[in-house]
C-alpha cells in the first residue's frame, strides 16, 4: 500500500534531479545545452508513453471512458488557457523598457510554480492507483523537468537575476510539487476525488506539454543540409524506454 512517505520521497527525489540539471547549467552552460538537446526529445517520448500506456488506460479502469477522455480534453484546455493568460499578462504589463526584465522574471517564476503544482497533481493521481504507476509517472515527469529547469535557469540569468536567487526560487518552486502531491494524495485517499477524472486531467496536462511545447522545439534549429538528426530518434527511444518501464510496473503492480 502506498504511504505518504512514498509520495514524499519520490517527488522530493524528482525535484532534486531536476534542480541538478539547472545547477549544471550554472557551472557548465555549453554541456548543459547539449544535455537539453538530447533530454528534451526523450522527455517528449516519455510523456507520450505515460499518457497512452498508463494514465489513460488506468483512468478508464476507474471511470467511464467518456468521462476520462472528456477530462483529458479539459486538462489540455486548462493548461492552454493558463499559458495563454500568462503570456497575455506578460505582454500587457511591460510599458517601459526598463520594466521588461522584472516582468519577464515574474512570468517565468509564476509559470514554473504552476507547472510544478500540476506535476504534483499528476504524480499524486498516479500513486493513488498504485506504487508502480506512481513511480513510473514520477520518472516521466522528472525526465521533462530536467530540460525545462535548465531552460528556466538560463532565462532568469539572462534577465539579470542573481545565481543565488535563481537557485532559491527553483528550490521553493520544486518543493511546491511535493506539497501539492501530498495534499492531492491525502484528499484522494479519502475517496473525495474522482480518480478516473483526475488521471484524465493529468493526461491532458502531459499531452499538452509534449505536443505543443516539447515536440515543436525538436523541429527548431534544423540545418537544411543536415542529413541526419538524432532528436526524432530520441523521441522514439523515450516512448520505448518509458513504455517498457510501464509494462514492468504494471506486471509487478498486478
Amino acid at each position: 500500500m502506498v504511504s505518504y512517505f512514498d509520495v514524499f520521497i519520490f517527488t522530493f527525489i524528482g525535484s532534486v534531479v531536476s534542480l541538478i540539471g539547472g545547477l549544471f547549467f550554472i557551472t557548465n552552460k555549453r554541456t548543459a545545452r547539449i544535455l537539453v538537446s538530447y533530454a528534451t526529445p526523450f522527455a517528449a517520448g516519455g510523456l507520450l508513453a505515460a499518457v497512452f500506456f498508463d494514465l489513460l488506460p488506468q483512468g478508464i479502469t476507474q471511470a467511464k471512458a467518456s468521462s476520462v477522455l472528456t477530462s483529458t480534453l479539459a486538462g489540455l484546455l486548462i493548461f492552454f488557457y493558463l499559458e495563454r493568460f500568462l503570456r497575455w499578462f506578460h505582454h500587457h504589463h511591460e510599458p517601459e523598457e526598463n520594466e521588461i526584465h522584472d516582468s519577464s522574471k515574474t512570468l517565468i517564476v509564476i509559470g514554473n510554480m504552476l507547472h510544478n503544482a500540476l506535476d504534483g497533481v499528476a504524480i499524486a493521481a498516479a500513486f493513488l492507483v498504485s506504487f508502480p504507476v506512481g513511480a513510473v509517472i514520477t520518472i516521466a515527469v522528472a525526465a521533462h523537468e530536467i530540460p525545462r529547469e535548465i531552460g528556466d535557469f538560463g532565462l532568469l540569468l539572462a534577465r539579470k537575476m542573481s545565481k543565488k536567487n535563481v537557485v532559491l526560487v527553483h528550490i521553493l518552486s520544486s518543493l511546491g510539487t511535493t506539497v501539492v502531491a501530498l495534499i492531492v494524495f491525502a484528499v484522494g485517499g479519502s475517496d473525495h476525488l474522482p480518480l478516473g477524472v483526475l488521471l484524465g486531467i493529468s493526461a491532458g496536462f502531459m499531452l499538452y506539454i509534449a505536443t505543443s511545447d516539447i515536440i515543436p522545439s525538436i523541429h527548431n534549429d534544423v540545418l537544411p543540409n543536415k542529413l541526419f538528426d538524432i532528436r526524432p530518434l530520441l523521441l522514439l527511444v523515450g516512448v520505448i524506454v518509458v513504455g517498457i518501464a510501464i509494462m514492468i510496473a504494471q506486471h509487478f503492480g498486478a
